[in-house]
């Protein structure tokens, strides 16, 4: 006879008791003043870049920023040809697609780590957020730039850029929320810092792909990060008071775990 056999998996090591797992109850929100200090900051540079280009004032900073690492009378990109893949990968990150999935993907994390708040901070600053990029294309109106060859797809309106604005709004309004879950400055400072420098990659990658000026990542990435500090400042007490309803208790994911104590 066949031994018995089970699709349940043994742990290798004994497993950790259920009462040392600890999670986080509240999150340690962002100061309200510093988000408001850092918001007015990025919305003052994304206003002097929206009078630059209107008034027609960015050429030279468009032409020598799309202008660079190009070469030849084609203006291909320098270098070999797995730099292009890597920056192709890159602005993928702050697509349509790969941004929505970090998007679900960071709420359904933070419901159940028990962060109701943040999730719907977070939900509702991405929301409003493409709402407000969205409007601020249709109002400029700019086309794309055709002074070089596009090194991928792209369609739509090129001012501000939307992967820049996205990148910045998702992935430092990601790191808000998740920086939520220590008290120490330093971790919380590593997050957002490493957030912001990820974004901003993101935004530089659609200059090297020819598909948008300078000035338009500049302007969607200091737009996208004003948003979402704004919206930590304005939004939370909202937010706050969703989470804590009776309806957002009952939706908590979390309830249906809990196993009473005998």
């Amino acid at each position: 006879m066949h031994p018995f056999h089970t699709d349940l998996v043994q742990p290798t090591e004994p497993p950790i008791p259920a009462e040392t797992v600890r999670l986080p109850e509240r999150g340690f929100r962002i100061s309200r003043t510093k988000a408001l200090i850092v918001s007015a900051l990025c919305w003052a540079g994304w206003s002097a870049i929206v009078w630059a280009v209107l008034n027609h004032r960015t050429g030279a900073l468009d032409s020598s920023g799309l202008m660079w690492l190009r070469s030849g009378p084609d203006f291909g990109a320098l270098g070999p040809g797995y730099i292009t893949e890597a920056v192709r990968d890159m602005t993928a990150l702050g697509g349509v697609l790969l941004s929505t999935l970090a998007t679900i993907a960071a709420v359904v994390a933070l419901l159940f780590l028990r962060l109701r708040r943040e999730a719907l901070l977070f939900a509702a600053t991405v929301f409003f957020g493409w709402m407000l990029n969205n409007t601020m294309k249709a109002l400029v109106g700019r086309e794309r730039p055709n002074l070089v060859p596009h090194l991928t797809d792209a369609s739509g309106m090129s001012f501000p850029s939307g992967h820049s604005f996205a990148s910045a709004m998702i992935y430092i309004g990601m790191a808000l929320a998740f920086a939520s879950m220590s008290r120490r400055h330093s971790v919380r400072y590593t997050l957002i810092g490493t957030a912001m420098a990820v974004s901003m990659l993101i935004a530089w990658s659609r200059v090297m792909l020819g598909v948008h000026y300078p000035s338009d990542v500049i302007a969607g990435w200091l737009g996208g990060a004003g948003w979402v500090f704004l919206a930590s400042a304005l939004l939370y007490a909202p937010a706050r008071a969703a989470a804590d309803s009776e309806t957002a208790r009952k939706l908590d994911p979390t309830r249906q775990m809990t196993v009473p104590a005998e």
